[in-house]
């Protein structure tokens, strides 16, 4: 029994990176066949761990978020505030510029899954401890929260889109004007207040998809 359970664990984990990669690669529309072949493993294997398309993409995205906020956590140790934000902001959008599934996993039904939604509940809690060592220093402006920080980092990968495939490193250019938009050097009164914890989940909630969803697709 513990050698199957090990077996399944390690089945498991082979799908998650798997399917990862390819998601990455070419994007959320690749072939249950494709990820079984990366794996090693056979297609009914997946569907066992992983019954709808839907499962698969909540798992790899909680993954992804729980590996940014250790990231986020490890980083609270520290010495330099301002530069341990900078830093989790950078990991960040270097995660979505990299990974083409991720930004199409933000837009998608999988926010409302529990597991991503506990994983972007520890990585917001993550980003404003930093947000928070970063304003006791002075190193930000007093208004700034760890939902804007973690808004701001993809709002950087996403104003280079359309660029992208152009000059792949554009994405820096616009986090270090975040950056510099942190500071508190000129700001300015924002005219709307920082989105809340509720604001996520009202956000979540409102993508969900029926329950079950869709298999994934077997060719």
């Amino acid at each position: 029994m513990t050698k199957l359970r090990a077996d399944a664990a390690r089945n498991r984990r082979l799908l998650i990176d798997a399917a990862s990669a390819e998601f990455a690669a070419h994007g959320l529309e690749v072939s249950v066949a494709q990820i079984a072949h990366r794996a090693g493993i056979g297609k009914g294997t997946v569907f066992r761990h992983f019954p709808t398309k839907e499962r698969l993409m909540a798992a790899i995205f909680s993954d992804q978020l729980e590996q940014l906020a250790d990231t986020g956590t490890a980083l609270l140790e520290a010495p330099d505030p301002w530069r341990a934000l900078r830093e989790f902001m950078t990991a960040g959008a270097e995660l979505q510029a990299d990974d083409r599934s991720f930004c199409q996993a933000v837009a998608s039904a999988s926010r409302a899954d529990p597991e991503v939604r506990a994983a972007m509940a520890r990585l917001i809690g993550a980003a404003e401890a930093l947000a928070a060592r970063a304003r006791a220093a002075g190193a930000i402006r007093e208004d700034v929260s760890g939902q804007d920080v973690v808004l701001l980092l993809g709002g950087a990968v996403q104003a280079a889109a359309p660029l992208a495939g152009v000059s792949p490193g554009l994405w820096r250019r616009y986090l270090h004007l975040a950056f510099d938009a942190l500071t508190p050097a000129a700001a300015h009164p924002l005219p709307v207040p920082s989105p809340t914890a509720a604001d996520f989940t009202a956000a979540a909630e409102a993508t969900g998809a029926p329950s079950g969803g869709g298999a994934p697709r077997p060719a």
